[in-house]
Formats: C-alpha cells, structure tokens, sequence
C-alpha cells in the first residue's frame, strides 16, 4: 500500500512532529511505501541541528526515526515556500533523500497514494 505522511508541526510540537516520523517509519516496516510531505514548520525538521534535538514524549527521537526511514526507501519533499519563508536551503537538505516541492505535488500526492496520514 503507499502512504502519504503530511506534517505541519514542527520542533515547537515535538510530540506530533516525532510521531509523524515513528508512524512513517512503522509503515515502512510493515512493507508499505512511504512518502513524506513537510510545510508549514514542519519544513525545519530536515535541518540536522532539529534531527538530533527533536523527541516526542512517547513517540521517539526524530533522528532515529529519520534514519529508519531513509534506510527502508522513505522519501521526502518539503514545501518550498513553507522552507523559502523559514530560511531553509538546499544546503539544508543535501545530502538527504528530499527536494522542495510546490503545493502541486501535495495534491498529486495525495491523489496517487491510497491512505494519507496527516500531524
């Protein structure tokens, strides 16, 4: 089955923000191909400084999770003006299986994914 993962929290919501990132990584697991959508705040979470200090209370580490989802296939688009907005670069995100995306690509995601899950 694909999955599609929409994150809008960011680092000032570390529980969501993890929780999006543990419940991709399970679908992962589970078999399942996994795409992951970041805008709004959520934008930041590529950065590594937000990788290593963002952890839910209850739902993990963002880097552990991160590095699960990267392992199993996981890919992921930021929004590029949600990033534009935030000062996130392609320096942020090299390196990394990610690439800015407009809102266009979220709407086609959506609709060639068969569940979407959204934090």
């Amino acid at each position: 089955m694909k999955m599609l993962v929409h994150i809008t929290c960011g680092p000032a919501d570390p529980t969501r923000a993890a929780l999006g990132f543990l419940v991709a990584k399970t679908a992962l697991a589970e078999g399942h191909s996994v795409t992951l959508f970041l805008a709004g705040d959520a934008a930041t979470l590529l950065r590594d400084a937000e990788l290593d200090k963002v952890e839910g209370v209850g739902t993990g580490k963002l880097r552990e999770h991160y590095e699960a989802i990267v392992k199993a296939g996981g890919r992921f688009y930021v929004s590029g003006m949600s990033a534009k907005a935030r000062g996130i670069t392609e320096a942020d995100l090299q390196g990394k299986p990610a690439e800015f995306a407009m809102p266009t690509v979220l709407v086609w995601l959506a609709t060639e994914n068969d569940r979407i899950f959204t934090y």
